[in-house]
């Protein structure tokens, strides 16, 4: 079982890695263009919206109600049946996000006024934000057709992930990454508004990403036509378990919309520099958190199948136990290297040394939550692939009223980084919650080998920090270097850091049977 895993989330992560450092030459591209200023916000808060919705409609509660269903029709056989289910929540689903999409492009005013209330408040008084309205309001008519792309994007990436083809859909991203670059280089540098050229990337990229997978579905005798299928019995299961993952799944991101909504109240900049700092944090959080998530759902839907409890319970402990050997240097390294990080990808053209001051501040609070957002994406998969979705509803209604009252006081007192604080406090919440339910259904328990695991893993990243601060020379000094020799120090910090963490937890005894379920 967890060498076939190990396999495919290698597989998975590989993929991923790919398409995350394109994600940075995007980011870096794009800081290089615009920085922080009025316009990264605008596009930043356009982008935003219909990715947000994705989360919704596509990767994040479809996924989770569609794998564990699709997962039952394939086991029986019957490539038919299955072929079937698939026509009819592809019709569905299309002709719902098709509706949805099209309000978005025409009432773009309303879901900028709706989102950005502080801009739109601006705009109605004249004030010095009003532009930034108006521009939101049309980049929004450009950007909102990604969602249209990305629901069947994701409908095909469950598909394939369900017949154990992981490679397709982790790679298909890539082609998002090269299509806002290549606009950003070739489209932007043309236009009055370069930040339309950008808006245009994100719409070609949604459409490269849909024809991409599609030879893929043809090669599995999957592609079919899509049907209206409101009644079908599939769909109904479906999107019995989807209403309440709607939510349940999509708290993160409904933080960070409301991150945005009081961010339009802040600063310039406050936006922007929000963003990178996620950015980053998405960086290790896709590569490892949701790798493992991808390949570990439709392993814990066939033990729920197949009534495997044992295995059920071992697929989730070896998940846990990948998530924090990965996640807590990824963590630790991110707070302790958030200066020199943002200073070597993004400190050129427009972003400025005050820009990396601000930006490696809001990492800093981001990134002490990466720990616990990781374990979320493996502890939800518990519940969804046993079709429970309305307990990790409940979890996720406390998780985000947490986040506002955190939000309210935070963002008071500390302003932007008030709103990063209160992310990684509330994800704190979601993770304990989804973890203590599991173990009071008896359905999961860490344990006592992952947590001796983990207490040795806690040790080595304290080493590492340790022997990374040590070797970090002052900021004043940073600014002082080249941008190659930032890049090279960068290098060697992080090599060195990873070097001692191995080394200390192989030292304390971690061994290859700990990577094992």
């Amino acid at each position: 079982m967890s060498k076939r895993l190990l396999k495919s989330g290698l597989i998975v992560s590989m993929m991923t890695f790919i398409s995350r450092v394109l994600g940075l030459v995007r980011d870096v591209v794009v800081a290089n263009l615009m920085g922080a200023g009025a316009s990264a916000d605008v596009f930043f808060f356009a982008n935003k919206i219909p990715n947000f919705l994705r989360r919704l409609f596509a990767e994040g509660a479809f996924s989770q109600a569609f794998v564990p269903v699709l997962t039952e029709y394939e086991s029986s056989g019957d490539k038919n049946r299955t072929r079937e289910l698939i026509a009819r929540v592809s019709g569905t689903l299309g002709g719902i996000v098709t509706i949805v999409t099209l309000l978005g492009v025409v009432g773009s005013g309303a879901v900028a006024a709706l989102f950005g209330a502080g801009w739109f408040i601006d705009w109605l008084n004249d004030g010095p934000a009003a532009p930034k309205f108006e521009l939101a309001s049309l980049m929004l008519k450009i950007t909102f057709p990604y969602l249209w792309f990305i629901t069947f994007v994701a409908l095909s990436g469950a598909v394939l992930n369900t017949l154990g083809k992981f490679a397709v859909s982790s790679f298909t991203p890539v082609f998002l990454n090269i299509m806002i670059i290549s606009s950003a280089l070739f489209i932007a540098p043309n236009l009055d508004q370069p930040e339309i050229g950008l808006a245009i990337g994100v719409f070609l990229g949604g459409l490269v990403q849909f024809l991409f997978q599609l030879p893929f579905l043809i090669k599995e005798g999957m592609l079919v036509r899509p049907k209206w299928g409101w009644h079908d019995p599939g769909v109904v299961k479906i999107r019995t378990l989807m209403i309440p993952a709607l939510f349940g799944v999509s708290v993160s991101q409904i933080n960070l919309l409301f991150d945005t909504f009081i961010a339009s109240f802040l600063q310039t900049g406050s936006i922007s520099w929000l963003y990178y700092s996620d950015r980053l944090l998405e960086f290790p959080l896709g590569l490892f958190g949701i790798a493992i998530a991808t390949v570990i759902l439709p392993a814990l839907s066939r033990k729920h199948v197949d009534a495997h409890s044992e295995g059920f319970a071992s697929t989730m402990d070896w998940g846990v136990r990948m998530v924090i050997l990965l996640g807590l240097p990824a963590m630790l390294g991110l707070m302790v290297l958030a200066k020199p990080m943002m200073m070597v990808l993004f400190m050129r053209g427009e972003f400025t040394p005050a820009d990396v001051q601000q930006a490696s501040l809001s990492l800093l609070a981001y990134a002490s939550g990466l720990l616990n957002f990781m374990l979320i994406k493996v502890l939800a998969p518990g519940y969804y692939s046993r079709q429970d979705t309305k307990t990790p509803v409940r979890y996720g209604i406390i998780a985000m009223v947490t986040n506002m009252v955190f939000n309210a006081i935070l963002a008071y007192f500390y302003g932007y980084i008030g709103l990063a604080m209160a992310t990684a406090l509330s994800a704190f919440v979601n993770m304990a919650l989804l973890y203590r339910g599991l173990h009071i259904a008896q359905v999961y328990q860490i344990s006592k080998q992952t947590m001796g695991f983990v207490a040795r893993l806690v040790i080595a990243g304290g080493v590492m920090v340790a022997a990374v601060l040590w070797q970090l020379e002052a900021m004043p000094v940073w600014l002082g270097w080249s941008l190659t020799e930032r890049a090279m120090m960068l290098a060697l910090l992080i090599g060195f850091g990873g070097l001692v963490y191995v080394v200390t937890a192989v030292a304390l005894g971690m061994r290859m049977r700990h990577l094992k379920g």
